[in-house]
């Protein structure tokens, strides 16, 4: 293929990756009678696929979204109770053209981070712009930000996406300037731009996290207005799949305290 005599032809119109499929194309040209057109219509639509996945692929990587994590690779049947069909309707991506927001609660390693991770890779697929992070993570970057002036593009870029991602809300108790910005950014993307949240804390809970009841409330209140909420439970799926220890050796006989 590197050898082909179209390649220099093709790479200066910047179409090298035709050259991939050019021959099988031929092929399939000459034994289905294809005309002219057709055959060039099949090398088109291979070009725009490839350039569909290469696209695809940067745009995970600036994402931060988890690529291993889609919807394809969920397993509906470990999550009980789950509305598979509800999920599906969320993967059309509507609610985030309508800017509505989804949270997501649950006991740790029931699946939350995986939907929520899935339903931003199927956005991404139809070239929405999306941000996924840890919301500790996040905020401790914002914090950083001010500091060496990176602050303002940060923010815009956290409030320009059309889904913002903020996974693990509530493993950690909230500083004063943290609750702050998080709040801003609930508030100022309202009816706007969509967010999904995973957290493993109720909703009542929220106000300790924030470690301020007004803030609390008013995210809260901004979040639930146009909301989807889906609250996952079971037992966590990385405890179901843990190795079980070995056993014993034959003959093997665990010490037993002495009688007295």
């Amino acid at each position: 293929m590197l050898s082909h005599p179209l390649l220099p032809k093709l790479r200066q119109l910047r179409l090298g990756g035709i050259v991939l499929t050019l021959d099988t194309r031929a092929a399939q040209a000459i034994e289905r009678q294809l005309s002219p057109l057709e055959f060039l219509a099949l090398l088109l639509d291979d070009e725009l696929e490839r350039r569909s996945q290469q696209r695809l692929t940067q745009q995970l990587k600036l994402s931060g979204c988890d690529a291993a994590k889609t919807l394809a690779r969920f397993d509906f049947t470990a999550a009980a109770g789950l509305n598979r069909a509800f999920i599906q309707d969320l993967a059309s991506c509507a609610f985030i053209q309508r800017h509505e927001n989804l949270l997501l609660t649950g006991p740790s390693g029931v699946g939350k981070s995986h939907i929520a991770h899935g339903l931003a890779i199927e956005a991404l697929k139809r070239d929405m712009r999306v941000l996924a992070r840890d919301t500790q993570r996040l905020l401790l970057d914002l914090h950083a930000a001010r500091a060496n002036g990176s602050h303002p593009r940060l923010r815009a870029k956290m409030l320009s996406v059309d889904l913002l991602v903020l996974d693990d809300f509530g493993l950690h108790p909230l500083s004063p300037q943290a609750a702050q910005d998080l709040y801003d950014i609930i508030r100022d993307r309202y009816e706007h731009g969509s967010l999904i949240i995973t957290s493993n804390r109720a909703f009542e809970e929220w106000a300790e996290v924030f470690g301020n009841s007004l803030l609390a409330s008013a995210a809260l209140d901004r979040l639930t207005h146009h909301c989807h909420t889906l609250v996952i439970r079971g037992q966590s799926y990385r405890q179901r799949h843990r190795p079980l220890p070995p056993d014993p050796p034959p003959g093997f006989e665990a010490n037993q305290p002495n009688e007295r």
